[in-house]
């Protein structure tokens, strides 16, 4: 058993590092009061590969594993947790497009998102249907040879800024074989945005969209119609461990400000370290950290073999952003007073990483993949 990455893959992990620090974590804080991702961020991602890891070379991609994608997240994690939603959207909608685009479909569609000028979102949640998503109601209507789109997608990430979309509609009758999959251009003369006021990830512009007949060309649907709901699945068995390895990123880069504080800080004539009550958490959750950043790896070196990996990817994802809001929190009361102010990032980290343990998928849903895998579905219906 290795649990080495290979020399190619840590030295792509320095280089993401040197970037994320020099381009990203000056400018994690900024985002949060503006509340939009800076201008010139996903061009910068672009030119070290960022938006095109999953994504093959012959359209602008770096064809990179699982493994490496989930350490770029975890790298660009440590700075600004919030640009790692651009990792995440646009290595899961382009394994999305890959696995079920056309040749033709995929040249014109992700050479501009893989060079960083085109954004893409994923529009799965409705106001009615988060976790159930087979039973959207989004409508497809047929248009002479396209399709007409209709009704609101919310909480869609990057939705306030994105150009493109996959969008989930239904194109026949209930449940998940009625849903089709569209990749659209989201022309604001059909499609009405409204960005959340939230309370963490403000940069990343959650947004709801309506929908008022979208026209949509024949040739914009990914795969076969009533396949798009399975499609879109099949990346979040993986992309969840991504996301966990993301905010573990975070975590880590708290953990380390938390350790170099607690050998600086003195109280009572000596480094506040020496005090258990003070070290002893800090070892605690460095223990915690390692064993969920082994869970997320698994996950990603599992889908890279063509193994199962989707109880894997479901426990990285329950556990991984919750052990990051707890490990976060524990290092603000570790820094005290000087933490609890908006000069410290430690305070947004806690409110960032909070919005992942909802998004793309919850602790429960995760659970019932996970307890499937265990029982088998007729314990876990």
């Amino acid at each position: 058993m290795d649990f080495a990455f290979t020399t190619d893959q840590e030295a792509y992990r320095q280089e993401v590092r040197r970037f994320a620090a020099r381009a990203l974590a000056p400018h994690y804080q900024a985002g949060d009061r503006t509340g939009r991702l800076r201008d010139g961020l996903v061009a910068d991602m672009a030119e070290i590969g960022l938006t095109g890891l999953r994504v093959p070379e012959r359209y602008g991609g770096q064809d990179a594993g699982a493994v490496v994608a989930g350490m770029a997240a975890e790298e660009v994690g440590r700075a600004d947790v919030n640009a790692t939603y651009v990792i995440v959207l646009t290595a899961l909608i382009g394994d999305i497009l890959v696995r079920n685009a056309t040749e033709a479909q995929c040249a014109e569609w992700l050479p501009p998102i893989t060079g960083g000028r085109v954004l893409p979102a994923l529009c799965v949640t409705e106001p009615e249907h988060g976790t159930d998503a087979a039973n959207l109601r989004m409508t497809a209507r047929p248009d002479g040879d396209g399709w007409r789109l209709e009704g609101e997608k919310t909480s869609i990430t990057l939705g306030a800024d994105a150009h493109t979309a996959v969008v989930l509609a239904r194109t026949g009758g209930p449940g998940p074989r009625g849903v089709s999959a569209f990749y659209v251009e989201l022309d604001d003369r059909y499609v009405t945005r409204a960005r959340f006021d939230d309370l963490g990830g403000r940069s990343i512009g959650r947004a709801s969209l309506h929908f008022d007949g979208l026209p949509v060309a024949a040739g914009r649907m990914v795969g076969a119609p009533g396949d798009g709901f399975v499609s879109v699945m099949q990346g979040f068995d993986y992309s969840r461990a991504i996301i966990g390895l993301a905010c573990l990123g975070a975590a880590a880069a708290s953990l380390e400000e938390a350790v170099a504080w607690a050998q600086e800080r003195e109280a009572f004539g000596q480094p506040i370290g020496r005090f258990q009550g003070v070290s002893f958490p800090l070892a605690e959750h460095a223990a915690y950290l390692r064993g969920a950043r082994h869970v997320c790896y698994e996950a990603l070196w599992r889908k890279d073999t063509g193994l199962g990996h989707g109880a894997e990817a479901a426990m990285a994802k329950f556990w991984a952003p919750k052990l990051a809001a707890d490990v976060i929190h524990q290092c603000l009361l570790t820094f005290g007073h000087t933490a609890y102010s908006t000069e410290n990032p430690i305070g947004q980290r806690l409110r960032d990483v909070i919005g992942l343990e909802i998004g793309d998928g919850t602790a429960q849903a995760s659970k019932l993949v996970i307890a499937r895998h265990l029982l088998g579905r007729a314990y876990a219906p």
